[in-house]
């Protein structure tokens, strides 16, 4: 059952990969909290997460190019930094990190679906997992297929949210506009960001696909920027019809937030935003087992305690092993973990990652100026810096 993984990939499916990853964790899930703590300011948070992020993706646009493999952030730092365990330590962490990313989607998905289906969370959770375990292992042509046609549903049922919610009657939050002050301050607005950051995790996984891309020194840059940006103008569209309708603690209470607001809005019933906020959650914990198996295959190829996760079905092109353990550890732990815990502790693991990594992309340029990718090098200083404080921030507030 050795093989190494196909390179099938091309740009479309994989910017389709990356927007669907983005918009599924944070509009979907996240608002509510995030509006609880900021108020009419989410989408200020939501755009200084933005920023936080667009550096190390342009880092990590260029690190793809420099070294293609799909360990990754393992991959990055084994390169620049020549230690094998520290490698092992990112590629691990990682791993967990995307792991606890799919739980907690996970999590806000049945909370969705629960609406319709009159089920036991703990076993639609199960049976959800399983499913996307089962695609995973198909073949990554047929994941990032599936990922994209959940990728178009998901941005019909935002553009319906925009639509009733911009033109829709307006929240009393928003008609007193009130001042940051009364949100929280600065406190508030920085614990916010730190929450909004993890709707933009996403871009990362892109990397991960290095082996299975077509001419991934082009494609996958390509792919992550066009994905970004795609990615911030939804949130700030979205965000704005979000707080405008609805008042920071109706969207709190909410499990629901965006069928809320079309709820709101309209008078009507929004059973069929469930269903869409549903497959938005699944097209996100599915990039993350993808995600989180094709990092254990990178590890296996690089240590003999990993090994056997350096396998690939022979005909079907997939880390089998590494793929059914990385989907049972996230239907575990969305079980038994609460989705903001989840989501505050990703974001703490993956802002020290990027230090670590735009580090990295520093060390290589240094020591190899030239590249297929290029960026300025002034672009991992501030990526490396901005992550910085923003895991500062993380450690004090969360």
């Amino acid at each position: 059952m050795a093989g190494g993984l196909k390179r099938r990939v091309g740009v479309v499916l994989l910017t389709f990969y990356g927007v669907g990853i983005m918009i599924g964790a944070g509009i979907y899930v996240l608002v509510g909290i995030v509006a609880d703590v900021t108020g009419t300011y989410a989408p200020l948070a939501f755009l200084f997460a933005g920023l936080i992020a667009v550096p190390t993706a342009l880092s990590y646009s260029e690190l793809v190019g420099r070294v293609p493999k799909a360990g990754g952030e393992a991959a990055f730092v084994r390169s620049a930094f020549g230690s094998p365990t520290l490698a092992r330590i990112v590629g691990l962490v990682i791993t967990l990190a995307s792991i606890v990313a799919a739980a907690a989607i996970l999590r806000g998905g049945v909370g969705y679906a629960t609406m319709m289906i009159p089920i036991n969370p703990a076993l639609l959770t199960t049976v959800f997992g399983l499913g996307l375990v089962a695609v995973a292992i198909a073949g990554a042509m047929e994941s990032l297929l599936l990922a994209a046609a959940f990728t178009v549903i998901e941005v019909i049922g935002l553009a319906i949210v925009a639509y009733v919610g911009l033109t829709g009657p307006v929240s009393t939050d928003w008609q007193a506009a009130a001042s940051l002050s009364a949100h929280g301050g600065y406190g508030g607005l920085a614990q916010g960001v730190i929450i909004a950051f993890f709707a933009f995790i996403g871009f990362e996984n892109m990397v991960n696909m290095a082996e299975e891309t077509i001419e991934p020194h082009k494609n996958i840059p390509l792919a992550i920027l066009i994905a970004l940006a795609v990615t911030a103008l939804l949130y700030a569209i979205v965000t704005i019809a979000v707080v405008r309708t609805a008042d920071s603690a109706q969207l709190a209470a909410s499990s629901r937030p965006i069928a809320l607001v079309y709820e709101l809005a309209t008078g009507r019933n929004a059973g069929f935003l469930a269903v869409i906020a549903a497959v938005a959650a699944l097209n996100g914990v599915l990039a993350q087992i993808v995600m989180a198996s094709r990092i254990l295959f990178g590890l296996g190829h690089e240590s003999k305690t990993l090994s056997v996760f350096a396998r690939a079905h022979p005909k079907l092109g997939t880390p089998v092993l590494a793929t059914a353990l990385a989907g049972g550890s996230v239907i575990s732990a969305a079980i038994f973990l609460p989705v903001q815990q989840l989501t505050e502790t990703t974001s703490i693991l993956q802002l020290g990652i990027f230090v670590l990594v735009n580090l990295a992309l520093l060390v290589l340029k240094r020591r190899h100026p030239s590249s297929a990718f290029r960026v300025s090098g002034v672009v991992p200083w501030i990526g490396m810096f901005t992550s910085l404080g923003a895991l500062a921030m993380a450690l004090v507030l969360v």
